[in-house]
């Protein structure tokens, strides 16, 4: 019997990188390398996941440079600087861009198949629609920006990977997000809202078109995820660049509400002022077109938010609660 090649997930402590080490446990892996920046936040992501090592990001990038990595059949590539508020460019391009470029490229010289985490951010406003094929976009952040330039050198590189895969994760909510702050899904942190305070907060809308609530997200599961990127991983003759996203398009109302409905409570929606800072470059809808994913072969059904958002308050949100009062 051969010896079963490593896997390593960067960013494997965080929200979806745990979620796919998980996946994969599931799938009967458990030669996978960790690769991450741990808090003790993080950590407990880790709690009941097989692994066999776990590296700092900085030492792990020194081993991909001096080809010092265990024989490895795929990187799973999560880790990334996810605040879409930041605005020093040279940073984000520094601990994205240039970092995903040296594992690209350690994949090309070893034959080591490459799926990544790419952003709906890249995107900018929508004008130019949500289609995965299209080329010529304009992010609106320098988050989105560093996404979208190593996008573009992949799809630019006359040498590629075996199998390269980017994945466009839109709007995704699930558990392990717990240490994500201001950057954590609006069901986490209306769940606390509601727990904490008896109501959720949602912004105002400031376009005739769109009422208070009703601007538009696609909202994703991250169990649909994990699917979606073991699909990949599983079919190693697919490459190319995927929107990971419903393809159906949901209110923040329709999400609050699902909240409440999994909470066995009346809605109480408070409409809240948006920041300023944020405003003119405010995306009032997203919806992925997932006609290439469907085209690659994929073909489950996603989640809807009414039966996502119950089973995650309910099987994880609610038990880890201070707040709650369930038995």
């Amino acid at each position: 019997m051969s010896k079963e090649r490593a896997l390593i997930v960067t960013g494997g402590a965080g929200f979806i990188g745990s979620n796919i080490v998980n996946g994969l446990n599931e799938d009967g892996r458990s030669n996978i390398f960790i690769v991450d920046h741990l808090t003790e936040a993080k950590r407990k992501n880790l709690d009941g996941l097989l692994y066999r090592e776990l590296y700092d990001a900085q030492d792990f990038l020194k081993l991909v440079r001096n080809n010092q990595l265990p024989e490895s059949e795929a990187i799973f590539h999560m880790g990334a600087r996810t605040d879409t508020a930041e605005s020093d460019r040279s940073f984000m391009l520094r601990n994205n861009t240039l970092y995903s470029k040296e594992l690209f490229e350690y994949c090309v010289r070893n034959d080591t198949r490459l799926i990544y985490a790419s952003s709906a951010a890249t995107y900018g406003d929508g004008g130019r629609g949500y289609n995965d094929q299209e080329r010529n976009l304009q992010p609106l952040n320098v988050y989105g920006y560093s996404k979208y330039a190593f996008d573009e050198m992949v799809l630019n590189s006359l040498q590629r990977p075996l199998q390269w895969v980017g994945l466009k994760f839109f709007n995704v909510y699930g558990p392990n997000e717990y240490h994500k702050g201001n950057m954590a899904s609006v069901v986490f942190r209306g769940f606390n809202q509601v727990m904490n305070d008896g109501y959720l907060r949602l912004f105002k809308s400031y376009r005739p078109e769109f009422s208070d609530g009703g601007q538009l997200r696609d909202f994703i599961y991250v169990k649909d995820v994990v699917k979606i990127a073991l699909f990949f991983f599983h079919h190693p003759e697919q490459s190319g660049i995927y929107n990971v996203g419903t393809g159906k398009a949901r209110t923040f109302l329709d999400l609050a509400r699902a909240i409440f409905l999994a909470l066995r409570r009346e809605p109480k929606i408070v409409f809240i002022d948006m920041p300023e800072a944020i405003r003119e470059n405010y995306q009032y809808s997203t919806e992925a077109d997932t006609t290439n994913l469907r085209g690659a072969g994929y073909t489950d059904k996603f989640f809807d938010i009414e039966v996502g958002v119950k089973d995650y308050v309910q099987r994880y949100l609610l038990p880890r609660s201070p707040a709650s009062n369930s038995p």
